[in-house]
C-alpha cells in the first residue's frame, strides 16, 4: 500500500514540504525539452512565427481577414499565436504528465498532484523567450508598448491556471481510461478556431457570444491584446469569464485529482 505517512488525503501544505521535488521536475522538463536540440529555445519563436506567416498569407492577405483596429495582421496573428501555444502547451504536457510519470508514482508516494503542475511551468519559458520576440516585432512595427503592458505576467498567470486546472482533470482520466489523452489534442485543434486567436472577437456575432465567451481563453486573450495593444471589446464581462472558470477548474481539479490518486499506483 502506497500512501501518505498521515492520511490518504493529501494536504496543501505537502506541496511545499516537496518543493525540492517540484523544483527538480520543472529542472528536469527543461533540460529535457532542449537536451540535443540544435537551435535550442529559438524553437519557442521559429513555431509562432512560422504559423503567423501561414496564417497571414492565408487569412491576412487571401481571406482578408481583419485585424484589430489598425494593428497589422501579422503582429496581431503572432501575438496571439504565441499565447495559444503557452496554453496548449501546458495542457498537453500537464494532461499526458501523471501517465509519463508511473516508474515514480508505482514505488514511492508523495504529493502526485505536483506531477501534472510541475509539468505545466516549462512552456512558461518558452513563453518567455518568446514574448520577448513580440515586443520587438511590436516596436519593428512602430507601437511602443503602454504601461498596460505590465499585466501580462497576470495573464500569463490566468493561462497557467486554466492549463493546469484542465490538466488535473484530464492527467486524471487519462490514468484510467487511456483513450481519453487522444480526446486532449482533438479539443485544442477545435479549440484554435473557436478561439480569436487569428480573427477579432469583434467577428463573432452578438447573438452567439455569450456561448462562444464560455470559452475561458477568449476572454484571456481579450485580456491579452489590450495589455498590448490597449484595445478592448464591448464586451468587457468577457473578461471576468476566465477569472472565474480557471478558480472552479483548480478547486475542482484539485478535489477530482485526490480522490483519483488513491487508485494510480494499482491501475497505471
Amino acid at each position: 500500500m502506497i500512501e501518505p505517512a498521515s492520511s490518504a488525503n493529501v494536504r496543501l501544505q505537502d506541496l511545499w514540504e516537496y518543493r525540492d521535488l517540484f523544483y527538480l521536475l520543472v529542472k528536469r522538463d527543461i533540460t529535457v525539452r532542449y537536451r540535443q536540440t540544435v537551435v535550442g529555445a529559438a524553437w519557442a519563436v521559429l513555431q509562432p512565427a512560422a504559423l503567423a506567416v501561414v496564417f497571414s498569407v492565408f487569412l491576412g492577405r487571401l481571406a482578408r481577414v481583419p485585424s484589430q483596429g489598425s494593428i497589422p495582421y501579422p503582429l496581431y496573428a503572432f501575438s496571439g499565436i504565441v499565447l495559444w501555444l503557452f496554453f496548449t502547451g501546458a495542457l498537453s504536457r500537464s494532461a499526458e504528465s501523471t501517465l509519463g510519470a508511473a516508474d515514480l508514482i508505482s514505488k514511492v508516494w508523495f504529493p502526485r498532484v505536483i506531477i501534472p503542475m510541475s509539468a505545466a511551468i516549462a512552456p512558461a519559458i518558452d513563453f518567455g523567450v518568446s514574448f520577448a520576440v513580440v515586443l520587438a516585432v511590436m516596436l519593428a512595427y512602430g507601437y511602443v508598448p503602454h504601461v498596460e503592458v505590465l499585466l501580462v505576467p497576470v495573464v500569463a498567470l490566468l493561462v497557467l491556471s486554466v492549463a493546469i486546472g484542465m490538466g488535473l482533470w484530464f492527467s486524471a482520466l487519462i490514468v484510467r481510461y487511456r483513450d481519453v489523452r487522444h480526446l486532449v489534442p482533438f479539443l485544442l485543434s477545435v479549440g484554435m478556431f473557436v478561439t480569436p486567436i487569428v480573427y477579432p472577437f469583434a467577428l463573432v456575432p452578438d447573438s452567439v457570444r455569450p456561448v462562444y465567451a464560455l470559452n475561458p481563453m477568449v476572454g484571456v486573450l481579450e485580456l491579452y491584446r489590450w495589455s498590448l495593444f490597449g484595445t478592448l471589446t464591448d464586451s468587457w464581462w468577457i473578461v471576468v469569464i476566465p477569472l472565474v472558470t480557471a478558480l472552479l477548474l483548480v478547486i475542482s481539479g484539485l478535489r477530482f485529482f485526490r480522490r483519483a490518486q488513491l487508485t494510480f499506483a494499482d491501475v497505471i
